[in-house]
């Protein structure tokens, strides 16, 4: 699979990657065989970055990756894990001692003597302008807890920020085809400045794959129930902050825009990273199915002209009305 330098970590990963919110089973069961599985198969399929959370599943999800590791000493994967989203969501926590505690946790969970990668998970804005949190990870970067750092963001403005920091790797952001606004100002910043991009709900939760129609139920520990209108997190994070009737009749759009062989899924992950800056797509999988068919994205001829054209003329007519100005 293709490889491109995350950022300022100077490590090549691969350009689809895997996202592992799912195995940590806070939004519908996985059995942890089947999580095993996924994890094989992303790797038996070129995947080479794994991104995880110290809150995905509470440190299930990492402990399931350092155990996956553990028995694959062979394989040659980067984990970019995250913290921050265990505590109230107040400024104040963000501090050394517990940036020390949290990135021992995750060392810990994963088994490692360093993290390769901490990103704070989408903190209070303020915290992102704070040169205490800074020196703070500079810190833990000097102790040799983490290699490198960066942030997962909800808004364009607070990645523009993290970006001018000289310190931060890679940004993590929501970057769809019902999401374009990153691609105005936040890729071009992240390309010129040498930080990499992380790009998360791909699919706009499972939205983009086209398989949904109005009349879908999701179950009622799935965030596509309880986060729909920002209720639990951030709304973005749930269908990108699309109304899910307006996504289904977009996604149906979409889906009628691939090309031959490919899914729309694919299609989906395709468009990303064909876009200038990008570093890795991270969907999720919970399946082997889905690990394989998504990491097969990377294999697809790049869309052409027309296509990516049609991609802006949907997201103009049916998405930025709803969407555009609120990330």
């Amino acid at each position: 699979m293709e490889q491109r330098v995350l950022g300022r970590t100077g490590r090549p990963v691969s350009i689809v990657g895997l996202g592992t919110w799912q195995l940590g089973a806070d939004w519908g069961d996985v059995r942890e065989e089947d999580a095993l599985a996924v994890l094989e198969a992303s790797v038996e399929a070129g995947v080479t970055l794994f991104d995880t959370a110290d809150v995905y599943g509470d440190g299930r999800s990492e402990r399931l990756i350092g155990r996956f590791l553990k028995d694959r000493p062979d394989a040659d994967v980067f984990v970019a894990t995250k913290f921050g989203r265990r505590v109230e969501q107040r400024p104040e926590h963000y501090h050394l001692a517990n940036f020390r505690a949290w990135a021992d946790r995750s060392r810990a969970n994963l088994g490692v003597d360093r993290l390769d990668l901490v990103q704070l998970h989408c903190p209070p804005t303020p915290v992102y302008s704070s040169d205490e949190v800074f020196d703070a990870l500079d810190t833990l970067v000097a102790e040799e807890r983490i290699a490198a750092y960066g942030v997962s963001v909800e808004t364009c403005a607070e990645a523009l920020t993290a970006i001018a920091r000289p310190g931060v790797a890679s940004v993590q952001i929501i970057l769809n085809a019902f999401r374009l606004k990153p691609l105005e100002q936040v890729l071009p910043a992240a390309e010129a400045a040498g930080v990499g991009i992380l790009a998360r709900v791909p699919l706009a939760s499972g939205l983009l794959s086209g398989r949904y129609s109005e009349r879908t139920v999701f179950p009622p520990d799935d965030h596509r129930t309880y986060n729909r209108h920002g209720e639990a997190f951030d709304q973005g994070e749930t269908f990108s902050g699309v109304d899910f009737a307006t996504g289904v009749e977009a996604a149906a759009e979409f889906a009628a825009l691939a090309p031959a062989g490919a899914t729309a899924a694919q299609t989906a992950l395709r468009w990303i990273v064909q876009q200038p800056g990008v570093t890795t797509v991270i969907p999720g999988a919970r399946n082997v199915a889905q690990a394989r068919a998504n990491a097969a994205a990377a294999e697809q001829a790049p869309l052409p002209p027309a296509t990516l054209a049609a991609v802006r003329e949907l997201y103009d007519r049916r998405i930025r009305p709803q969407v555009h100005d609120r990330w």
